[in-house]
């Protein structure tokens, strides 16, 4: 599935971890985590795919009927694996503007992740909040609808200054009391 981490060049333009160009708008975020399975061990060989919208709260998709702007820099999709020593992934993105969701409410700025490991039978689905943006969070449907707090801090990724960089931290736990929420879409 991402055979250019593998030392396959098979295809012309490989489906990379990076979402953002030049002339990008917004605030340039790193997103990194590692996928930990039941042991406590992170996996070396996930696939990540990640989408999300762009600074505007738009998302790259002929369904988003939102009177908001695109960004022509912004792919707004992204594609990683696991590093096969350190199980660490990695996205360079921008951090989303806030999307108006079903029946007009506004969903809170996420980014959405598609996961695949060996033994997973199908695609794992879930999403990721940021820990800045907690006015936002408290109004989002989608992380009300999860009952239990402890269950809803799952979902939210934790910021880290490094240098220049915005880093924000979202570790995926397959199984455990941290358990990361994943959605049946």
């Amino acid at each position: 599935l991402a055979p250019a981490q593998a030392g396959f060049e098979i295809f012309e333009q490989n489906f990379g971890n990076v979402l953002v160009g030049p002339k990008t708008k917004g605030e340039r975020i790193l997103i990194e985590g590692r996928v930990i399975d039941g042991s406590g061990t992170p996996l070396r060989d996930v696939l990540l795919e990640i989408w999300q919208a762009n600074a505007a709260g738009k998302y790259n998709h002929p369904a988003d009927r939102q009177n908001k702007p695109l960004d022509p820099d912004f792919r707004g999709w992204g594609r990683a694996c696991s590093d096969f020593e350190s199980g660490l992934y990695q996205f360079q993105t921008i951090k989303p503007g806030p999307v108006v969701g079903r029946h007009g409410r506004v969903m809170a700025p996420h980014v959405n992740f598609w996961i695949v490991a060996r033994g997973i039978n199908i695609g794992l689905s879930t999403r990721m909040y940021f820990s800045d943006e907690t006015a936002a969070n408290a109004e989002d449907p989608v992380l009300n609808s999860i009952e239990w707090e402890v269950r809803r801090k799952t979902l939210i990724a934790q910021r880290e200054q490094r240098g220049s960089e915005v880093v924000y931290r979202f570790d995926i736990r397959f199984q455990g009391h941290e358990e990361t929420v994943f959605f049946d879409i």
